[in-house]
Order: C-alpha cells, then sequence, then structure tokens
C-alpha cells in the first residue's frame, strides 16, 4: 500500500513542476517556423456587415444591410426609445461587433451631443459605412470588398539601428 501511495503523491505533483519552467515572453519575429504576419484583415464592422447575409450567398444587398441594422438596434433599444444611452451603444458594440471599443464610436455618431445615439444618427452613419465598403457601388457589398490588405510588417532594427525589409 505504501509504494502506491508514494507513487500517487510523486505523479500528482507532476503537473506543478511542469508549470514551474520559465516561459519565453519574447516573440522571435521571422523565426523559422514562426506564423507569419497575417496580411488581409477584416474591420469588426465589416464583421456585422457579413452577418447581415440573410439569404446565405456570401452577399449582402442594401435591403439586408437595412434590415440587419434595424434588427441589432432594436436588440440594444430594449426600452424602444429609439436611441442608445453611451452604454447601451457600448453593449451593442459588444453583441455585434465582438468588443466595446469598435468604431464608430458613439461620440462620432452623436451629431446632436446629446448623449445618446438616436435611430436617424445611426442610420446616418452606417449609410457612410455602406458606401466605403461597397467599393464598386452596385448596392451589393461582397466578401471581397469587406476584408482590408495590410502591407507587411518592417522588421525590427538589425542591430545596427537600421530597420528594413529582409
Amino acid at each position: 500500500m505504501r509504494p502506491f501511495l508514494l507513487f500517487a503523491a510523486c505523479t500528482a505533483a507532476l503537473p506543478a513542476l511542469a508549470q514551474d519552467r520559465a516561459a519565453s515572453d519574447s516573440i522571435t519575429v521571422n523565426a523559422p517556423g514562426a506564423q507569419p504576419q497575417a496580411t488581409v484583415i477584416a474591420e469588426p464592422v465589416a464583421l456585422l456587415i457579413a452577418g447581415f447575409d440573410a439569404d446565405g450567398d456570401a452577399r449582402v444587398t442594401r435591403a439586408e444591410f437595412d434590415a440587419g441594422l434595424k434588427h441589432s438596434f432594436d436588440s440594444a433599444d430594449s426600452g424602444h426609445a429609439g436611441s442608445l444611452g453611451y452604454i447601451a451603444y457600448s453593449d451593442w458594440s459588444l453583441r455585434w461587433m465582438g468588443d466595446r471599443n469598435t468604431l464608430p464610436s458613439p461620440f462620432e455618431m452623436d451629431r446632436d451631443g446629446d448623449n445618446k445615439v438616436s435611430w436617424g444618427e445611426f442610420q446616418d452613419r452606417f449609410a457612410l459605412i455602406w458606401t466605403r465598403f461597397d467599393k464598386n457601388k452596385d448596392g451589393v457589398i461582397e466578401r471581397s470588398e469587406l476584408v482590408t490588405i495590410r502591407p507587411p510588417a518592417f522588421s525590427p532594427p538589425d542591430g545596427k539601428g537600421k530597420r528594413g525589409r529582409r
């Protein structure tokens, strides 16, 4: 019985010993096997727009956009006041775009300075967003219009104070 208890005590301590190893806090850029930086990204608002695709054809028409926008606004306007206070807007942003601090912010949407985002202000700001994403102006936003191509990042200093591509 004693050998079994000794064995059990030793194996129970193994996970704790494994956690004592120091983790590497540094990331080596361009190291062999390192994951390359993403060059194609999507803004949170682009993800919101993609979610408005009601018929699953990977395209968002203006009607789908308007319906999705109204649905998302109404889900946060629990009192049916026709406006969202800044906290309710923050809750909307978390639910629909994944983070409370995504853009557009309530401060840029609140045009009359009443500390609320009305449905009209919401629509006006998102009309500008529609125009920005409908790059070919055909009245439909396709997935290719929702992604952003980011230039590759420059390499870190080479030790001599110089920066540049490698």
